[in-house]
């Protein structure tokens, strides 16, 4: 599903919305169409009603905002060792086989169905991740055939963002970095 059509952009949105959405739309038909006609708009309204429920799932599903902080706290005060441990054990629950890598450019080579990618994690601490780092995971990416991934805790420079998004790279910050790792 593309990412921007209207049921994934309802799927991301609070729950209610898809069903006030549904609601809207079968009091607007009975309002101004004939019944028959009100009557088939209602059951075309179906589809925001399965969106309504599965956002509604997720959300209660999802961790809270209070510990996707804790998590984020967590990981601050982490020494390397512990971090880069945590980051593994969470790429494993998702069912990904994790090699640990030497070497500046690339810190795990995590890979599932046959696709492989490399996880770039050494500097999550950094206040802002700047274009070297990524580019030195881009060459090991190159270099390998894998696709290339950045977690840290701080943001990512304007620069380092413009040349993520040119080279295809996955930057994992801030609120996606403790979804990860408390996945």
């Amino acid at each position: 599903m593309n990412e921007r059509s209207l049921f994934a952009v309802l799927l991301r949105s609070p729950w209610w919305i898809s069903l006030l959405i549904s609601v809207l739309m079968s009091v607007v038909a009975f309002a101004l169409l004939p019944r028959e006609f009100a009557v088939v708009v209602m059951l075309g309204t179906f589809p925001f009603v399965v969106v309504a429920a599965v956002a509604a799932w997720r959300q209660w599903r999802a961790p809270s905002a209070a510990r996707l902080d804790e998590a984020l706290v967590r990981a601050a005060a982490m020494n390397w060792r512990d971090f880069a441990a945590w980051v593994a054990q969470a790429y494993a629950q998702q069912g990904y086989s994790v090699t640990r890598l030497e070497g500046e450019s690339a810190d795990f080579r995590i890979e599932r169905q046959g696709q492989a990618s490399l996880v770039s994690c050494r500097r999550w601490k950094a206040a802002s991740q700047g274009v070297e780092a990524l580019r030195l995971l881009q060459s090991a990416c190159d270099r390998q055939g894998a696709r290339g991934v950045c977690l840290s805790l701080g943001p990512v420079s304007e620069a380092g963002e413009r040349y993520a998004k040119e080279q295809g790279l996955q930057l994992v910050d801030g609120r996606a970095l403790a979804l990860l790792l408390l996945k």
